[in-house]
């Protein structure tokens, strides 16, 4: 048996709400992942008398479509859909079934007026907490549109392929055989990629805001639920909803939950901004803020916000290492999340950039997984704490390199290696391996205000208690300012600190 008690009573629950039947086309060999894939196939089919099963012949063995009778729906799983994918299986099911889908009727529209034939393949990675979003979307579109069709394939059951397509982090998406994205894309995000996005004439007539949220991770989220509270008219743009956590695989300091994951959380606060009267624009990018009468806030597809105030949340991201070879070969060995794209390493040597609390976690995480990770720190010592210090020199197939500076990632087509220098002996060294991943901490998204709002060395935004910045009716929280403290939960806090700011400063003035 695949599926544990706690799952099937859970798949059992959701079978029950199929509205047609299905029948899935199964084309399995004798090799272990077949078998498990008809293990899993031959259950659903006991468990439901929607679901169907016929053996046929499809493009990759073993994989199963899943289709309303007498028409296919172009929706297939190239491996077995458990793990972050086990929800993609159950929506699949579902909204073939007849099930409409939980999403705005713009973006049906805009899915079912797709005239071009587009034929989607994604390798994901069953940890990957950011996978299950693409391949959701792209079933859903190949669900309502009959010229789409998307595949997904497990990178782990199909190794040669992913090989032979140099394929070093997932997801990575083709589109007719031709590469299209890597990394996570919501449905609203590969629309656009595919020519229809929102442009700058549909916010023309908005009217101003009294608070503008800029950014949607924690901290804008938070400011912007605490703003319509108070029953004013409140905006969020953001480049995506969610923000940093979407790239979080476990958190477990989240105050009153002992354990979710970052996509999880992320959609949960998506819900609850939606409860509220506030008016989301999804998929902007601010590049100008400008105080005149009203705060300005000009996007980058060239439309102008205005609002009596605005609140910056605009979030963190990766630091770059800034060597040679970093940019060149990112997703080509250079990665960021060791959850995602660990299990491509598989049995290979990779390096970790870091020895603070990411870096060592991430170093644990790999050495289970890839045959060698090497640690290279830039200071004397790791910066992590003693407990993750603790299990990393445990590790037997580990080697933490302290006091050196990483020159260059070396490569052709992808990394074969990394150089560094000794710090005390000046000495170059050379390492082989096959990719890298970097956990140096955080740089603030904050490089679009340039001198409209004083910023610290560090690029961080200044504010003061009460998430005021020095520019009157402007406002920052979270990991974009001088908070010292990057955690998701300070973060919701300090955006309901700047969102009450804000309203104080509505009712001053």
């Amino acid at each position: 048996m695949l599926l544990d008690a706690d799952i099937k009573a859970q798949l059992a629950q959701y079978l029950q709400m199929m509205e047609g039947g299905v029948l899935l086309k199964v084309s399995a060999g004798t090799d272990e992942v077949s078998r498990d894939m008809m293990s899993l196939v031959d259950e659903l089919a006991t468990m439901s008398s929607q679901i169907k099963v016929d053996n046929t012949e499809l493009k990759r063995t073993p994989s199963f479509s899943v289709n309303r009778i007498g028409e296919d729906t172009g929706v297939t799983f190239a491996g077995i859909p458990l793990g972050h994918e086990f929800t993609s299986l159950v929506l699949a099911l579902l909204q073939v079934s007849g099930r409409a889908p939980k999403v705005d009727q713009k973006v049906i529209d805009q899915i079912k007026n797709i005239k071009e034939e587009y034929h989607f393949e994604s390798y994901i990675s069953l940890s990957c907490q950011n996978c299950p979003e693409v391949v959701q979307a792209l079933n859903l579109m190949s669900i309502l549109n009959p010229n789409i069709t998307h595949t997904m394939i497990d990178g782990a059951a199909y190794k040669e392929e992913v090989e032979s397509k140099n394929i070093m982090a997932v997801p990575t998406v083709f589109l007719n055989g031709e590469s299209f994205g890597s990394g996570r894309m919501t449905v609203e995000e590969i629309l656009a990629k595919l020519g229809s996005a929102p442009d700058a004439s549909e916010f023309a007539d908005k009217e101003p805001f009294d608070v503008l949220v800029v950014g949607g991770g924690p901290a804008g989220a938070s400011a912007a639920i605490y703003a319509a509270r108070k029953g004013i008219r409140t905006g969020i743009a953001a480049e995506r909803f969610g923000g940093q956590i979407l790239d979080t695989a476990s958190i477990e300091n989240f105050i009153s939950v002992k354990h979710t994951e970052g996509p999880k959380l992320a959609a949960s606060l998506e819900e609850h901004v939606k409860e509220y009267n506030i008016d989301v624009m999804n998929l902007q990018r601010a590049k100008r803020l400008e105080k005149k009468d009203l705060i300005e806030i000009e996007l980058e597809n060239g439309a102008v916000l205005k609002s009596k105030t605005v609140i910056l949340s605009t979030g963190a991201r990766w630091r770059d290492v800034g060597v040679p070879g970093e940019a060149e070969f990112r997703n080509k060995g250079v990665a960021y999340c060791p959850h995602c794209d660990g299990p491509l390493f598989e049995g290979k040597h990779v390096a970790v950039i870091g020895g603070g609390n990411s870096g060592v976690e991430a170093a644990i995480d790999l050495a289970g997984i890839v045959k060698h990770v090497t640690v290279l720190e830039f200071m004397p010592e790791l910066k992590a704490d003693s407990v993750l210090q603790d299990r990393l020199y445990s590790l037997p197939n580990v080697t933490v390199l302290k006091n050196v500076q990483t020159k260059e990632i070396t490569g052709t087509d992808s990394v074969n290696g990394i150089s560094y220098i000794e710090r005390d002996t000046e000495i170059e060294q050379h390492i082989e391996l096959s990719g890298v991943f970097v956990q140096i901490g955080l740089v603030p998204n904050t490089d679009w205000l340039g001198d409209s709002v004083e910023r610290n060395r560090f690029g961080e935004i200044v504010i003061d208690n009460r998430g005021a910045t020095n520019v009157p009716g402007v406002f920052a929280a979270g990991d974009c300012t001088t908070n010292p403290y990057k955690q998701i939960i300070i973060s919701m806090g300090s955006g309901a600190t700047a969102s009450l700011g804000a309203f104080d400063y509505l009712v001053r003035n």
